[in-house]
């Protein structure tokens, strides 16, 4: 039934994995060029007001993340069909937005071959313990957790480090290709970044560029947290898991005004996306729309997905997302476990 379930799921979305050259091509053009008129704006408005300039620096931040969308579906192989125009545009793209195109590829497709799967977390995802590994943590552990579910930095300093460290240093164990694309797209920021200081200067650079990707990867960051942080989401063991299950129960549908819909380039339908990741942006609402079980996924809105700030922790017993404040009584009770066992220790030698 399982088996069956999967290839009814699969075919019903089939058709919607043909990309088409046309709106490739067509999205292109529509995230790029007002990307760099905006760019050209923001460093013209530097003489009238730095208010101005920061308008249009965080609008083009949008297509900064529209931009990303692109890469993303290169990195799938679904944005072209010739596997070549898929690298040499995720490339482009990625020094744009600053990701390496091979290294990301790879990462990401762990996060949707392991995606809610309690026994495989750590690649490609966002940091998640469970209420049973967090009381049983040590007060290192939990604080460095606490620190890290902090909306300030995972929002703040969290494009900071993914921008600066994260992307521009090779794994371990990387081959010679993904080592190759990461120096070619680190080599290619750095030139065109030094030829806009020298065209500009270096302080209209940063106040230009520091602002439109601290506010595209903070928004992409919160894009990719709330798809997947929200209170019933799935969660389960190896054993347990089910691809399906993990792509339509833990994977949400982001209702967004449709002016935001069209700047994520419908990466709301994520349950979609991951159910069927050869899926190009475009088609993402038509598979939705034409597949009725895909429409039963979790449903949030902008309003509704400010909730999941509150999300730190997964209950395994009740399959659910909890606050630090739900489990107080449990990390009270787990102190004085240790406590007592401390003291019989203690006994037991005198």
């Amino acid at each position: 039934m399982r088996n069956q379930k999967i290839a009814e799921l699969r075919k019903n979305v089939a058709s919607f994995e043909r990309s088409n050259r046309k709106k490739s091509i067509r999205q292109m053009i529509n995230t790029a060029v007002p990307f760099f008129l905006l760019w050209f704006a923001a460093y013209i408005s530097l003489s009238v007001s730095y208010l101005l300039t920061l308008v249009f620096a965080i609008v083009a931040s949008g297509f900064v993340i529209r931009m990303f969308i692109i890469f993303h579906d290169c990195c799938h192989g679904s944005f072209f069909k010739n596997k070549k125009a898929n690298q040499i545009i995720g490339t482009i793209s990625g020094i744009i937005t600053m990701f390496p195109f091979e290294k990301w590829k790879r990462s990401h497709a762990i996060h949707h071959a392991t995606s809610n799967n309690l026994d495989k977390r750590g690649t490609g995802d966002v940091w998640v313990m469970t209420v049973n590994e967090y009381v049983a943590a040590s007060f290192w552990g939990r604080l460095g957790y606490r620190l890290y579910r902090n909306p300030i930095v995972l929002f703040g300093l969290g494009p900071l480090f993914l921008f600066l460290i994260s992307n521009r240093i090779n794994r371990k164990g990387a081959n010679r290709k993904e080592r190759f694309n990461t120096y070619l797209t680190n080599i290619s920021i750095v030139v065109i970044s030094l030829l806009l200081c020298w065209a500009i200067g270096w302080k209209a650079f940063l106040l230009i560029q520091a602002p439109i990707l601290f506010v595209a990867g903070s928004l992409g960051i919160w894009l990719f947290y709330v798809q997947h942080q929200f209170e019933d989401s799935y969660f389960e063991n190896e054993n347990k898991w089910d691809f399906v299950k993990a792509a339509v129960d833990g994977s949400s549908y982001y209702k967004l005004p449709k002016i935001l819909q069209w700047v994520t380039g419908n990466i709301g339908f994520h349950h979609v996306h991951h159910l069927a990741p050869r899926i190009p942006n475009y088609n993402l609402e038509k598979a939705h729309n034409s597949t009725p079980p895909l429409q039963k996924a979790t449903t949030i809105t902008l309003g509704t997905s400010l909730h999941s700030l509150r999300f730190r922790l997964f209950d395994e017993e009740n399959k659910t997302f909890v606050s630090f404040k739900d489990i107080y009584p449990s990390i009270k009770k787990e102190k004085s476990r240790v406590k007592q066992k401390k003291a019989y220790v203690k006994l037991q030698k005198n």
